[in-house]
């Protein structure tokens, strides 16, 4: 199991054309993966999920990742969040 501190920095948070991005890249792994806000652990499968986390520019949030591919998923979902979800900011 993989664990990482990742921070929303787009300008809008993780809305919804970000929340899909974040669920695009965690369905073509077949871990279980995990985003964590205080006590809540969402399913990053979910886009409902992702939405009702409500996180806004510069909400730290838990990665977590389990299973056979986890490290190329964390990779993926990193570098998806340093990259500002690709909103050209």
């Amino acid at each position: 199991m993989i664990e990482r501190n990742l921070t929303v920095t787009n300008k809008l948070g993780l809305h919804a054309r970000a929340a899909a991005k974040v669920v695009s890249v965690s369905c073509r792994y077949s871990c279980t993966i995990q985003v964590l806000q205080g006590e809540r652990a969402i399913d990053a499968k979910s886009i409902m999920g992702l939405l009702m986390l409500g996180a806004a520019k510069g909400t730290t949030l838990t990665v977590r990742v389990d299973g056979e591919d986890e490290v190329p998923a964390m990779d993926e979902l990193a570098d998806l969040f340093e990259r500002k979800f690709d909103e050209g900011e």
